[in-house]
């Protein structure tokens, strides 16, 4: 149990410091746009639990391209991200 609080601390320290002008483990970009994505799939799933019945065929498919959409477009901003942080020099790049 001291392992997992001691954990648990670590996570919110960082969490912390990724909102500080210090380094941080965590990216802001990636937990907002994580979050984000996460309430638009509970909004999707909320929308179609209450009118999955009287949907028709249409609906569940312009349903399922917007949950396709959201889906690629956050993966499409995380690694958009990943190519700007690895072109970016290392401070052993920028020292040597």
């Amino acid at each position: 149990m001291s392992k997992f609080k001691e954990n648990l601390k670590w996570i919110f320290r960082e969490l912390g410091l990724m909102y500080s002008s210090k380094k941080s483990f965590f990216s802001k970009k990636r937990i907002e746009s994580g979050i984000a994505f996460i309430i638009a799939q509970f909004g999707m799933l909320a929308y179609f639990f209450e009118h999955h019945t009287t949907m028709d065929m249409g609906s569940m498919l312009m349903w399922a391209g917007a949950e396709f959409t959201i889906a690629g477009w956050t993966i499409s901003q995380i690694q958009k991200e990943k190519k700007k942080v690895s072109e970016e020099p290392t401070d052993e790049q920028l020292n040597s």
